[in-house]
């Protein structure tokens, strides 16, 4: 095996890193080992994200809690992820990058193990807490793993290979976990994650490069650690159960909100003023970071937003179960990796910035596209979006990435990859609550319009009235019966109707955000491939 260590010389510029002496690139096929290792740890925590989502009705019905109570099998995993994510550098720093990995790779399995074999609902919310407390770094890691791991210009094909497993997680995950619950039981859905936790912790000891000696080990700022918790626990508890609790209706909610802000402003006050933070806060500096950062969580909007939608309109409206909505999804993923890989290979002869924005384009497009929605919308009709979008999540995600951490020094790559994830799941996050605040209030908003036109005076109104009246009598119905069977018919179609009507003002709003963000593509890097120097302007 052989090694390069690309040295700089200490005296940089002010607005200049020195790369650490522990960096440094693989070359030969033991690279390509690494990235499929590090990716399968990604992709572990990626899909075990959304493959609890179909399973929560048989997990209430099995276990006897209610809606609200089982919503925390998601929601505990999700908050735990969340906090630990900014912390996955300063952690792979303090114990090493590779041990911090494997460790992480096995505590994640052995929760999802504790989680299959959960005996009662506490015991699972906990087992997904501690789940959600080690898979949260996994993928932050794994990608600083990779570019730590590849020259710049073999940048674009390791995060391609990447990118194949956080595109496509979000779609496979439910396909996945709706299968192994409708056939096997919902407990399959965390012992699925055995046998690959297991691989790839043994793959990751075997071929991830071992830890350099560690020098002047920083002391656990504790501080620092605590006030994230506490910011970042409350804001995404506040995403996750602001809609069920009618939002700041909620005293709950306004308490939360309150211990964000002000937990936020410990925690940046702290980080900017202690000589060794947990996070890095000064990494920001780089421009390209800021605000690929910033449309990572556009990106987490639209995206997420976009899958979480597709299926709720799928299920509600069409009428389909789990493992329908999951292979109505499943194309989408097929597209996006074979997108991903191909871009791979010509990416570092294109510059970064056009392609995030030929991505956004199409995503808008798709998102304008599904306006077209209608009752008589059937998996046909919603292909070609879905298509689409799937087309563009890669043509943003990739290059997004080596825009935004390509021009920082491999030993700020860490710090900066924890701080792009974080706000990519964040925007996730602020994507589901936004768009399921918006589906409930348009619906309502459409809804009173609609009414207005429900009157005898209608003569529209009292067409449909009669005839439906008429339809239910010659099934049968006796005309008292069928005159209240008209009106429960008519009330559901103005319902489905003003359901359609929010739905069309989502993909309309999601399509917009994506143009609109289209000025920080300004402020990007070239790629990773096209950095010579890290610039902090």
């Amino acid at each position: 095996m052989s090694r390069t260590v690309e040295s700089q010389d200490n005296t940089a510029e002010p607005n200049q890193a020195p790369e650490a002496e522990n960096n440094y690139y693989v070359y030969g096929p033991l690279k390509w080992v690494i990235a499929l290792t590090a990716s399968l740890g990604a992709i572990l925590e990626v899909i075990d994200v959304s493959i609890v989502n179909v399973a929560l009705v048989y997990i209430e019905g099995n276990l006897g809690v209610t809606t609200t109570e089982v919503g925390w099998v998601a929601t505990g995993y999700t908050i735990a992820a969340v906090i630990i994510l900014p912390l996955s550098a300063w952690l792979g720093e303090r114990f090493g990058r590779k041990r911090y990995f494997v460790f992480s790779l096995i505590g994640f399995t052995a929760a999802s193990f504790a989680c299959g074999f959960a005996p009662s609902f506490q015991i699972l919310v906990i087992s997904r807490i501690i789940q959600g407390l080690f898979g949260g770094g996994l993928l932050a890691k794994a990608q600083a793993i990779l570019f730590q791991t590849f020259p710049p210009a073999e940048q674009a094909i390791a995060q391609a290979v990447f990118g194949v497993g956080v595109i496509a997680g979000p779609a496979i995950g439910p396909t996945l976990g709706g299968y192994l619950t409708e056939t096997i039981g919902w407990r399959s859905i965390f012992f699925v994650n055995v046998p690959f936790g297991i691989a790839a912790s043994v793959m990751s000891i075997m071929f991830l490069p071992k830890d350099p000696p560690q020098k002047n080990k920083q002391r656990a700022d504790l501080p620092g650690i605590l006030s994230l918790a506490l910011w970042a626990g409350s804001l995404q508890t506040v995403l996750e159960q602001g809609q069920h609790d009618d939002w700041f209706a909620s005293k709950l909610i306004k308490s939360l909100t309150a211990t964000f802000v002000i937990g936020l402003m410990v925690f940046i006050g702290r980080e900017l003023t202690t000589k060794a933070p947990a996070v890095e806060l000064r990494v920001l500096r780089y421009r390209s970071l800021a605000a690929g950062s910033f449309f990572s969580m556009l990106l987490g909007i639209g995206l997420y937003g976009i899958l979480f939608v597709i299926p709720i309109f799928a299920q509600s409206i069409l009428g389909f179960d789990a493992w329908q909505t999951g292979l109505l999804l499943a194309p989408r993923a097929l597209v996006s990796a074979v997108i991903m890989v191909t871009l791979g290979r010509v990416m570092n002869k294109i510059d970064a910035r056009v392609i995030v924005t030929c991505g956004a384009v199409i995503f808008s497009f798709a998102a304008f596209q599904l306006q077209t929605i209608n009752p008589n919308t059937g998996a046909e009709q919603l292909l070609i979006p879905l298509l689409l979008t799937g087309a563009a999540a890669p043509l943003m995600f990739l290059p997004l990435s080596l825009a935004s951490l390509g021009p920082l020094p491999p030993n700020e790559v860490a710090a900066g990859s924890g701080f792009y994830n974080l706000a990519r799941q964040f925007g996730g996050s602020i994507g589901i609550a936004l768009l399921t605040t918006l589906l409930a209030r348009r619906e309502q908003f459409h809804r009173s319009i609609l009414v207005d036109n429900i009157s005898n005076y209608n003569p529209i109104f009292r067409q449909q009235l009669h005839q439906l009246t008429s339809f239910f009598e010659r099934q049968g119905s006796e005309p008292s019966v069928a005159a209240k069977q008209a009106l429960a018919e008519i009330n559901n179609r103005l319902n489905t109707q003003a359901a359609l009507l929010s739905y069309e003002d989502i993909f309309w709003m999601v399509g917009m955000l994506f143009l609109v963000a289209l000025p920080l593509v300004l402020l990007l890097g070239k790629g990773a491939a096209h950095e010579k120097l890290p610039s902090a302007h």
